[in-house]
């Protein structure tokens, strides 16, 4: 191999000392690290004592340097006193900075980006500004002047082919320590030197490979040297004072445990990544190590976009890359599930909204307590209703039951409804630390996967809700209607009841099916809520029932859970009726409010401008209710009198079925109970607006999660079907072209999807879903057309 050099001398000499050496060479130096420093003292001045070997060998270094040049004294004072600037007293400046320009076959070190120096030969100018180079690893690039940050003497006309060889030489002569015999001698003799000349302290020659070896050592030390003058490209390095190495050693020290300790547990990672999930540490080992919780918290923030600081994000960012991931959000969920941090199905949208999903003790213990107190204060007002047959219907898996209902047909012909409501307030009060919590949270949240229940557990379903077969305590609605289903009559009152069904709305249907004279109780109901589901449309409600589904999923931590999917129509008989029944209370409720000036959160819903004629085209039920419910306005709250609901086709409305699920519900509760005792209600309008506010918050959030875990589990069931399952199809509305949103029937579920052209709003087609992506919250679904 033959290297082209000035005066045709090879660059590959004898190898140059090591530190190895450098007891043999200099038989007084001891490293740094064997060396203690103290303070300096009269007796020593500072200094080491240092043999005359070594200190004459350094001096005949010195004055050969000197003898090459025709250098002129200077000797710079700052302020007086001696500073880092005396280490440039040797030559002038001037003498001993010279630059280089730069030259066609010159060997140039330059930084190809952020992280990567290269070296390079210069091929020819670029332009004004720029020079192609050819790089160590044959790249032909053009580079600013800039990016040049050092240029090897003593080459004038460099082979590219040889770069590689030149850059693991100079690699296998750099030997930190060295710096630290040079340090030793020229913090003595105060001195400062070029790159040539520290190349000619440490390898006794400035040939171009000691030169690039040295100028490698000094670019990357971050202890021994500082520049102490530049000009261009060149740099003259003095020595660092004592107490400074001192100091920098320590730290480096200290660094380098960090970035140890740092690299075992990216290791640590790597392993819990390819463990087999059984193995896998589980969530609570990780917060063992203080240091390595942090980790975990940065990465759990940065995957949740909740990063608390620019050091958390940082940090993310910085383990992303160190297993070798893309620095995004995705990236840092994949890694917790990887590591069996994350369940592989993690509700993201739980861990962002900040939903509470536990009671703190002292909560729970409140709770206990309000259960271990027997006193009622309404008991003596309390109307027994136990001989009443009373219906509660809800969902299968429900576990707060918060109303139920009776009914009966009076001698008159009428039909009398009692809607009773399981009473909260038998057990908390306004402003009590359970009523705090309460509000804190705003509602309970139904996830497929769990539920969260606004109330503690032991409290909500032990004490308030209503029971099979047992004494409850209620608020009760009582209505008599009239014949074409307006109210004519209603009443609000405390009673005891004793509920007789606990009825799914599949059972509760299927015994209005049967039509069992047994329980014409049931028909009644029925009967009252066809009654008022006319009266409501002549009064121009708006109807909306659709298809929706209904998920739970048992072992929700398992890779492979198991999904069970509930279609409901709305406008199944059992459904219908539970539906006009709690909109029949919610008017009671408001009407009583108003009659007795009661501030309560009222709904309104201001529809007028809805033209149902424009809407005649549309098929009944899904099509029609979907189009409809794009154009409605928001319900507005009025905390002084009912306002007119619209859609709902009433004059006025308020939640109040579902103390134990929702807090204003409980409001309402509180509102009317004070006024059933003959006292001032708790809350003026002012107040109960201020309350509204918040928990409406709360609410929006519960709702937005819902949704979204919902919609994730829907596409998890879909994922998992047989990809030849076909299902029927709803044609919504086009959105664009022939891209039609879709309603999927037999899933209760929406989707977008090209469609044949000639298929009309309303048509049904038959679909495939071709893909189910849920963390990525992407589904294609596509046409199946028979030919």
């Amino acid at each position: 191999m033959s290297i082209r050099a000035v005066h045709t001398r090879s660059f590959f000499l004898p190898s140059p000392p090591t530190l190895s050496s450098i007891p043999r060479l200099f038989p007084s130096y001891r490293p740094l690290s064997a060396v203690r420093f103290y303070p300096p003292t009269s007796s020593c001045h500072g200094c080491r004592t240092q043999t005359r070997s070594i200190q004459s060998l350094f001096e005949s270094v010195m004055e050969e340097l000197k003898a090459k040049r025709k250098c002129r004294k200077k000797i710079v004072i700052v302020n007086g006193s001696s500073s880092n600037a005396e280490l440039l007293n040797e030559q002038l400046i001037e003498d001993r900075l010279v630059s280089r320009s730069l030259e066609k076959g010159l060997l140039l070190e330059f930084k190809k980006d952020s992280e990567r120096i290269l070296l390079a030969v210069a091929q020819r100018p670029d332009g004004k500004k720029n020079w192609m180079v050819i790089d160590q690893n044959g790249v032909t690039s053009s580079i600013k002047k800039q990016q040049v940050t050092y240029i090897v003497p003593g080459i004038s006309n460099f082979d590219q082919a040889e770069i590689a060889a030149f850059v693991q030489k100079a690699q296998d002569n750099v030997d930190p320590s060295l710096l630290e015999f040079a340090w030793s001698e020229l913090l003595e003799k105060n001195k400062s030197v070029t790159v040539e000349e520290m190349a000619e302290i440490i390898f006794g020659r400035c040939e171009p490979l000691e030169s690039y070896s040295a100028h490698l050592l000094l670019s990357k030390d971050e202890v021994y040297f500082t520049i102490v003058e530049t000009t261009g490209l060149r740099c003259v390095y003095g020595p660092r004072p004592n107490e400074q190495v001192e100091e920098l050693i320590r730290r480096k020290v200290a660094k380098e445990a960090a970035e140890k300790e740092y690299q075992e547990f990216i290791k640590l990672l790597g392993s819990a990544k390819s463990m087999p999930l059984q193995d896998k540490p589980s969530k609570s080992s990780w917060k063992d190590d203080e240091k390595i919780w942090s980790r975990i918290e940065s990465l759990e923030a940065y995957a949740i976009d909740d990063c608390e600081s620019d050091e958390q994000r940082k940090t993310a960012v910085m383990i992303l890359k160190e297993m070798g991931l893309a620095k995004t959000a995705s990236s840092a969920v994949n890694l917790l599930i990887d590591i069996g941090y994350f369940p592989v199905h993690v509700n993201l949208d739980l861990l962002k909204l900040s939903i509470p999903t536990h009671h703190f003790e002292k909560i729970t213990s409140a709770a206990q307590s309000l259960l271990s107190d027997s006193s009622d204060p309404d008991e003596v007002n309390r109307k027994d209703l136990t001989n009443l047959k009373v219906y509660a219907i809800d969902v299968d898996e429900a576990d707060e039951l918060d109303d139920a209902l009776s009914a009966t047909k009076l001698q008159d012909g009428r039909i009398k409804i009692w809607i009773h409501v399981a009473d909260a307030t038998r057990y908390v009060q306004p402003g009590s630390i359970v009523d705090r919590e309460a509000m804190r949270r705003g509602t309970s949240v139904f996830l497929p996967t769990a539920t969260y229940p606004m109330f503690p557990e032991n409290l909500a379903m032990e004490g308030m809700s209503l029971r099979q077969g047992e004494l409850c305590n209620a608020v009760t609605v009582s209505v008599v209607l009239h014949d074409d289903g307006s109210i004519a009559e209603c009443s609000v009152f405390n009673s005891v009841v004793k509920p007789t069904y606990m009825l799914t709305y599949e059972s509760a249907s299927e015994l209005l099916y049967l039509n069992l004279e047994e329980e014409v109780e049931l028909k009644i109901l029925s009967e009252a809520a066809n009654l008022r589901l006319k009266w409501r449309r002549q009064q121009g409600a708006v109807e909306t029932t659709t298809i929706e589904s209904r998920i739970k999923v048992s072992k929700p931590e398992d890779p492979e859970p198991s999904i069970n999917l509930y279609v409901e129509n709305q406008a199944a008989p059992a459904m219908r009726l539970v539906f006009e029944m709690m909109i029949l209370c919610g008017e009671a409720i408001a009407t009583f409010g108003s009659r007795n000036n009661i501030p309560l959160p009222y709904r309104g819903q201001p529809q007028s401008d809805i033209n149902l004629s424009e809407f005649s085209h549309l098929p009944e039920g899904p099509v029609r209710s979907f189009a409809l419910i794009k154009i409605m306005r928001a319900a507005e709250l009025d905390f002084r009198k009912p306002a007119r609901h619209g859609i709902l086709g009433i004059p006025g409305y308020v939640q109040f079925t579902s103390p134990i699920r929702r807090y204003l519900d409980l409001v309402a509760h509180y509102q009317l109970k004070a006024f059933l005792r003959g006292e001032s209600p708790p809350f003026t309008s002012g107040k109960l607006e201020e309350i509204a506010a918040n928990v409406n918050e709360k609410v929006k959030a519960a709702r937005k999660l819902c949704n979204s875990s919902l919609r994730y589990w829907i596409l998890e069931y879909l994922r998992k079907q047989p990809k030849e399952r076909r299902y029927r199809a709803l044609v919504l509305k086009f959105l664009k072209d022939r891209i039609a949103a879709l309603l999927l029937v037999e899933v209760g579920f929406q989707a977008t999807a090209w469609v044949s052209l000639g298929t009309q709003i309303g048509d049904e087609v038959m679909v495939k879903v071709e893909e189910s992506h849920p963390r990525d919250d992407i589904i294609y679904v596509k046409e199946i057309v028979s030919r």
